[in-house]
């Protein structure tokens, strides 16, 4: 570690992810909320925490496993439900949907218009995003979704830049990335584990039909994901999320890495 990032995290350390009172989860389809911080999400719902998800795209090329005859423009609704439902197995009931096109058929700047309004109308405290700087990330819509949160976390407070987004300011002070290879904040999720299944798996059944091989690889992946962030944390079981504050987010790339 460089002295320069040694005197950072003590100067500025990055925030605990349980100081908030408001919490923005942004997805960019249904389900990756859940996979990504679903038993974080669990867990803050028990200490009283407010928390809201917005969706950014609708998931309609989400058909790999879809009944024969069932169309781009059916699974539309049929992923909207199933995210309402999954939400409220980790108890969250505000379930924002901004409707974009699955597969990047959008301009990303009207996603990070919409995105700031849902931001204004929330007052998110921090956000959650995919991490967009992952290396491995191919999935054009996981990018823009972290971009767009990325840039609206550090504008958000600032009243004259953001109405020329056509949104309100809110008291954004932390981005936490979840799907992220250098997380440097842990929630301890060992008793929530098994809600995370839940809410993935006998939710959004349009993606993990019964039977589909899908089901039995990704439950590996999260708990082994919850051991490795656990023994890293000493946190017994944990999810993993890189944090950064207002005084990270800006002119300071040690924060980063």
């Amino acid at each position: 570690m460089s002295f320069t990032k040694t005197i950072l995290k003590y100067a500025a350390p990055v925030p605990r992810i349980e100081a908030f009172q408001r919490y923005l989860f942004v997805g960019p389809h249904p389900d990756d909320i859940e996979i990504g911080a679903g038993a974080t999400i669990a867990a803050l719902k028990k200490m009283g925490k407010e928390i809201a998800f917005v969706i950014c795209t609708d998931g309609r090329y989400g058909l790999d496993y879809a009944p024969e005859g069932i169309t781009p423009q059916d699974l539309i609704e049929i992923r909207k439900q199933e995210a309402i439902a999954s939400a409220a197995v980790l108890g969250v009931s505000d379930v924002t949907f901004l409707g974009f096109s699955d597969g990047g058929f959008y301009d990303r700047e009207e996603l990070v218009k919409a995105l700031a309004k849902v931001i204004g109308e929330k007052k998110p405290e921090i956000i959650f995003a995919p991490d967009p700087a992952v290396t491995s990330e191919c999935h054009v819509d996981h990018l823009n979704a972290g971009m767009a949160a990325r840039q609206l976390a550090f504008l958000a407070p600032f009243a004259e830049i953001i109405k020329q987004y056509g949104a309100d300011p809110a008291p954004v002070n932390a981005i936490a990335y979840y799907m992220t290879a250098k997380p440097n904040r842990f929630v301890r999720t060992a008793p929530y584990l098994d809600q995370q299944s839940k809410a993935i798996f006998g939710c959004h059944k349009s993606q993990f039909p019964e039977g589909c091989g899908d089901i039995s690889s990704i439950s590996l992946y999260l708990k082994l994901r919850a051991y490795d962030f656990g023994i890293r944390s000493l946190k017994g079981k944990a999810e993993g999320f890189r944090v950064l504050g207002k005084t990270h987010m800006h002119c300071l790339p040690e924060a980063g890495n």
